[in-house]
């Protein structure tokens, strides 16, 4: 998404967890400054805290925060651990949700608020079950971003969680239907088209409207 973002003349401010030198770094090098990178875990509170004050003097036409983990596709509720079940909920649904809590401030009313979902966050589209976990961490997500929306029904942002579709990524893993460049330049089309629209839109990378 940065580098579809940069091609489009953007300037991006991305996130990394760690220390570790990543594919936004190599990013930045060849953008001749388009791309800043800081750095933040987004389930450690007091990072996101820490960035928001380092962020405090800026304004951003998009706020889009993208995070997920996932377990094992066949693990049903009866068998996932506690701990394995916190992670999930956690980063899935907590920490994106701390995040546009704690940075939204930073996007004025013409901007965009969003968060990458999942169509496996649709309760009324699971029909197949599978990746119950996950499945359940992106609704608890896409609940979290109604009751942000309710709380704040007179914003003139748009607000959008933004279901990708199955891409082939570290996630989504080398059989998924979609590549890279199938889904995002989709989905940076999708965000944009809802600029100046308010209120919250659950969609799907062609801009087509996913069932809650």
């Amino acid at each position: 998404m940065a580098e579809e973002y940069i091609q489009r003349g953007w300037r991006v401010t991305g996130t990394v967890r760690g220390s570790q030198r990543t594919g936004l770094h190599d990013l930045s090098d060849r953008s001749s400054g388009q791309l800043e990178i800081e750095t933040v875990d987004i389930n450690v509170p007091d990072q996101v805290f820490a960035l928001r004050r380092r962020l405090e003097s800026r304004l951003f036409d998009l706020l889009f925060v993208n995070a997920g983990v996932a377990s094992d596709a066949g693990e049903t509720i009866a068998e996932v651990s506690t701990e394995e079940f916190t992670r999930l909920m956690v980063t899935n649904a907590l920490s994106p949700m701390r995040v546009l809590e704690a940075l939204q401030d930073l996007v004025p009313p013409t901007g965009t608020l969003g968060v990458m979902s999942s169509g496996q966050g649709s309760v009324a589209n699971n029909n197949r079950g599978g990746f119950e976990v996950y499945r359940a961490s992106k609704a608890a997500l896409n609940t979290l971003m109604r009751s942000f929306a309710a709380r704040h029904a007179n914003d003139p942002r748009a607000l959008v969680l933004m279901a990708p579709g199955w891409v082939r990524t570290d996630l989504g893993g080398p059989q998924a239907r979609l590549g890279i460049q199938e889904s995002i330049p989709n989905v940076v089309n999708t965000i944009e088209d809802q600029q100046g629209q308010a209120g919250l839109q659950y969609l799907d990378y062609l801009g087509h409207t996913v069932a809650w």
